[in-house]
């Protein structure tokens, strides 16, 4: 096998490489795509779940850290995540209008 005759740093580099994907010009341009959809279908959700999504998912604030920004109970920002999701989520599955 190739890998044997290569020194332990080559040989960790190699199997390294062997498990992630190569990006290629069909894979970064799927990725583009799909990353405007998301940004798209960000954009048509009602202010109140963007805002909370925006906040967990781009900021990667904990739900008590919300709850302070936003002035809510964190009940309210955990049933506004969650219907965030879901909004998202089928406004993707339905295509952005």
């Amino acid at each position: 096998m190739l890998s044997d005759d290569l020194n332990q740093d080559d040989r960790e580099q190699f199997e390294q490489a062997g498990t992630q994907e190569m990006q290629t010009p069909e894979t970064a341009l799927i990725a583009k795509l799909e990353a405007e959809q998301v940004r798209k279908a960000m954009a048509s959700l009602p202010a109140p779940f963007r805002e909370i999504l925006v906040l967990r998912e781009i900021h990667d604030l904990d739900y008590c850290t919300i709850a302070e920004v936003a002035a809510l109970p964190i009940g309210t920002v955990m049933s506004r995540l969650a219907r965030a999701r879901r909004l998202l989520s089928a406004t993707i599955a339905n295509g952005i209008p």
